[in-house]
């Protein structure tokens, strides 16, 4: 097993109070979850890769959301506490999937990746549309339960479940 480790959507829109998008206070439980998973990933000589929202200023995702997350605004920035490395991949994204129209898979293929350890947010939208994705495409997929959140609590222990049940993931 070669993992990696997968940092989804922790930008300042999202994980900050005032935030076009903020995800609530749980975001707050998190970020120390995801600073350790960081750590133990780097420790264990684990690929981290950040997934980032990243939206033109008329993207069709406003539509459904408010505008966020767009390109070359404070908002689309990793926040500082989840800062990356040098070496760590940051991918920009336009849809709810890490992989849709992102050289995320072969990203991980050039480093013989076959398991990805996930954590961010929203559990309900990005997490679970990238662990589909990662699924369909013959990954194995971990989430660190502690280490994902959404806005709705409902829908987090949902796509929790759905996680587990029918995509095979194994919540950590």
């Amino acid at each position: 097993m070669k993992r990696a480790l997968v940092v989804i959507d922790m930008i300042e829109d999202f994980a900050h109070e005032g935030g076009a998008l903020y995800c609530g206070p749980s975001m707050g439980r998190i970020i120390p979850v995801i600073q350790r998973e960081l750590e133990r990933a780097r420790v264990a000589g684990e690929p981290i890769i950040y997934l980032t929202d990243n939206h033109v200023p008329d993207d069709a995702e406003f539509k459904m959301f408010p505008p966020h997350a767009i390109v070359g605004t404070k908002g689309a920035e990793i926040i500082p506490e989840l800062a990356p490395e040098e070496a760590d991949d940051v991918i920009p994204k336009r849809r709810f999937s890490g992989f849709f129209g992102t050289d995320l898979d072969i990203t991980l293929r050039e480093r013989d990746v076959d398991t990805l350890r996930l954590v961010g947010d929203c559990t309900n939208i990005c997490v679970l549309y990238t662990a589909a994705d990662a699924r369909n495409l013959g990954y194995a997929v971990e989430v660190v339960r502690d280490g994902v959140t959404s806005f709705d609590e409902e829908a987090h222990h949902d796509a929790l479940r759905e996680l587990e049940k029918t995509l095979g993931a194994k919540i950590v």
